[in-house]
C-alpha cells in the first residue's frame, strides 16, 4: 500500500482537484477518472458531500489513492482518514496542521506560495510541497526563480493548471505532477457525461512524465 507523498506523486502526471455536490456524483466521476487511467484522487472539502465521497471513491478499486484536499484546520484530519483518505493536501501550512496529519498517519502535501512557506516546510522535513495558486503565484517563472535556492524541493503546481500549460510545468525539474480541475469539465459532470471525463483522464495520463 502506498504510504508516502512521494510514492502518490510519481504515480500520474496529473492530480485531478475534485468538489462534487454528493456522493453520487462523485461515484460517478471517480469512476470515470479511473477508467481513464487515472489512479490518485484528491477529493475536497470545499462541498459538505466531501467527506463521503471520499468514502465511495476509496472503495472503488485496490490500486485507487484517494486523498483529502482543501484541509484547513486540524480536526479535519481524524475525519479524513476515518473515511478512507490515504494522504491530505492543503492550501498553505501551519505547525498545528503538520502535528494533526502527523498524529494520524496522514501523509500530508502542503500548500506553499513564498519563500517563508517553503523554509516553515523544510523545517517541518518536507521534500515535496504544493504550490498555490501556482498561475496567480507566478507560474513557470516563478517555479524556476523558487529552483535556485530550494534545488532539492519539489514541487505539485496547482491553481489555473490547464491542458494547454500542465506540459510547461511538467518540463520543469523541480516539478514531480499537477493538480489540476480540467479533467471535470462543469458541464460534463452536469450532464454525466462520463465517457467524456474519461477521455480528458486518458489524455492527462500520458503527459510527458516530470523530471525526477
Amino acid at each position: 500500500m502506498t504510504t508516502s507523498v512521494a510514492d502518490i506523486v510519481r504515480i500520474g502526471p496529473v492530480i485531478p482537484v475534485l468538489a462534487f455536490e454528493s456522493a453520487e456524483q462523485g461515484e460517478g466521476v471517480s469512476r470515470a477518472l479511473h477508467a481513464g487511467g487515472v489512479r490518485v484522487l484528491e477529493i475536497t472539502l470545499r462541498t459538505a458531500a466531501g467527506l463521503a465521497a471520499i468514502e465511495r471513491a476509496a472503495r472503488l478499486a485496490p490500486d485507487i489513492v484517494v486523498g483529502v484536499g482543501t484541509l484547513t484546520s486540524p480536526r479535519q484530519c481524524a475525519m479524513a482518514k476515518k473515511a478512507g483518505a490515504r494522504f491530505g493536501v492543503s492550501p498553505g501550512l501551519t505547525r498545528d496542521l503538520h502535528q494533526a496529519a502527523q498524529d494520524e498517519g496522514l501523509p500530508l502535501l502542503p500548500g506553499v506560495m513564498t519563500p517563508s512557506d517553503i523554509l516553515l516546510a523544510l523545517e517541518l522535513g518536507y521534500e515535496i510541497v504544493k504550490f498555490f495558486p501556482a498561475q496567480q503565484a507566478g507560474g513557470v517563472p516563478m517555479l524556476k526563480a523558487l529552483h535556485g535556492p530550494f534545488p532539492g524541493l519539489k514541487f505539485c503546481p496547482t491553481g489555473g493548471i490547464s491542458a494547454d500549460n500542465a506540459p510547461s510545468f511538467l518540463a520543469l525539474p523541480n516539478v514531480v505532477c499537477v493538480g489540476g480541475s480540467w479533467l471535470t469539465p462543469q458541464a460534463a459532470v452536469a450532464a454525466q457525461d462520463w465517457a467524456r471525463i474519461t477521455q480528458l483522464a486518458s489524455a492527462a495520463s500520458v503527459l510527458a512524465r516530470p523530471a525526477t
